[in-house]
């Protein structure tokens, strides 16, 4: 739910307006019953995943992206 709070009331009440916010509501804060600005929680951070096992890949070799040799040949004009 969506509460408007004229400015004034906001100056003095920001840290309690900015809690709700938190919490997931919306304020809009008007100025001369016009709105001018929308207080809103921030995204959460989603936590950043980790790749394992993949398709069941233990070991990646160490010359895995290295050019091949026959490819480097077709774009530098040799057969």
């Amino acid at each position: 739910m969506t509460e408007t709070v004229n400015l004034y009331e906001a100056k003095t009440r920001l840290s309690q307006l900015v809690e709700r916010a938190a919490r997931g509501e919306e304020i809009v804060i008007a100025k001369a019953g016009k709105p001018k600005a929308k207080l809103v929680p921030l995204p959460t951070a989603r936590l950043r995943r980790e790749p394992k096992d993949l398709l069941g890949i233990t070991h990646i070799a160490e010359d895995f992206d290295d050019p091949m040799p026959d490819i480097e040949d077709l774009f530098e004009g040799e057969e």
